[in-house]
């Protein structure tokens, strides 16, 4: 389970969300989860368009009664054209909720988002595309974080660790967060999860930056 992995590696507290399903069923399975752990997961909701019924009330719901703490969108599933994701990016700063977005390296999207919804918090995964070596195209994700205060940057997935110290150096680690992207089976559960976290002692940051992007940055964001 993902509390075991991590038990095993050292991590105290995981969100957790469900993807390549329905919003609804995202929801089920994040508070099963949450239930049997409540003092160890954080429940996010997964965004996904559907042909059946419309998918914001199911969020919203999930956020205001169920106390889910964020949104996940994945472009890989949905797109990220104003006229799909906007209302959910809406209703996410109203509600005043964070939404993790894999935007698979689209730049432009989030731009836009992050200039229209100014004030929705947007946690950028990846650092703007999983395993990117391109350090052109991360280095513009940090120029639009700079320009934008409420880009935050997740560091999981990053094939350049020391594009997050710089992060850290132009943005402050109050604004980069830690995450694993796991589980991956690949070595193993534990040994994915325990090399994210590596990554991120390997810098040698000062203890309070270190401290903020293992855990800080990401309380402060939720509120908890």
């Amino acid at each position: 389970t993902i509390v075991r992995v991590m038990e095993e590696v050292g991590v105290d507290k995981s969100v957790v969300f469900a993807m390549s399903t329905t919003t609804r069923r995202s929801i089920e399975m994040a508070q099963a989860a949450v239930e049997r752990f409540p003092d160890r997961l954080i429940p996010y909701v997964y965004a996904l368009p559907s042909y059946e019924r419309p998918v914001l009330e199911q969020i919203k719901w999930a956020i205001s009664t169920l106390g889910f703490k964020g949104i996940k969108i994945h472009a890989g599933e949905c797109s990220l054209a104003e006229y799909v994701i906007d209302p959910v990016i809406e209703l996410a700063g109203r509600l005043g909720i964070p939404c993790l977005i894999d935007c698979m390296g689209q730049h432009d999207a989030i731009e836009r988002m992050a200039k229209t919804f100014p004030e929705t918090r947007i946690i950028v995964a990846h650092m703007g595309k999983y395993l990117c070596t391109d350090e052109a195209l991360i280095d513009r994700f940090l120029a639009l974080a700079q320009a934008h205060h409420n880009l935050f940057l997740d560091a999981s997935g990053v094939a350049l660790p020391w594009k997050i110290r710089e992060a850290v150096r132009r943005l402050g680690a109050s604004r980069i967060i830690f995450g694993t992207d796991g589980p991956h089976r690949k070595p193993d559960v534990v040994t994915y999860a325990r090399l994210e976290l590596e990554k991120i002692r390997m810098l040698k940051l000062s203890p309070e930056d270190e401290a903020a992007i293992l855990g800080g940055s990401i309380a402060r964001l939720l509120g908890m």
